[in-house]
């Protein structure tokens, strides 16, 4: 099993989907909040084939490093999730990440975010 730095792999992360024209892709540190991961990654995508393809992209560009537990929302591509024990990274349609508000539920958690690349 190949060791990544939580960090590094959220910013990892965040390259793969940046490539694919990611939306609002936002960091949250959730290292002093949270038991269950350090990092949440969260991007908007315009489509379901979109989200399709970010969640491809991430899980080939981390194959052969076995950091990747489990995937969900896969099928229906509204919010699929990619947990990556340390980090979670999760590709939203807008109106999903409206609805659910991760940014909202976690508003103490320090931020970072990451400008669309056009």
């Amino acid at each position: 099993m190949t060791m990544i730095a939580p960090k590094a792999l959220a910013k990892k992360i965040i390259r793969l989907i940046g490539k694919k024209k990611a939306e609002e892709i936002v960091l949250l540190d959730l290292k002093k909040l949270s038991s269950v991961t350090d990092y949440f990654v969260i991007c908007s995508v315009g489509s379901d084939i979109q989200a399709r393809v970010i969640a491809d992209a991430v899980m080939e560009g981390l194959s052969g490093k076995d950091v990747i537990s489990h995937v969900e929302g896969y099928e229906t591509a509204r919010w699929i999730l990619i947990d990556c024990y340390s980090v979670l990274l999760h590709i939203f349609r807008p109106e999903v990440r409206e609805f659910y508000g991760l940014e909202r539920l976690w508003g103490d958690a320090p931020r970072e975010e990451y400008p669309d690349e056009s």
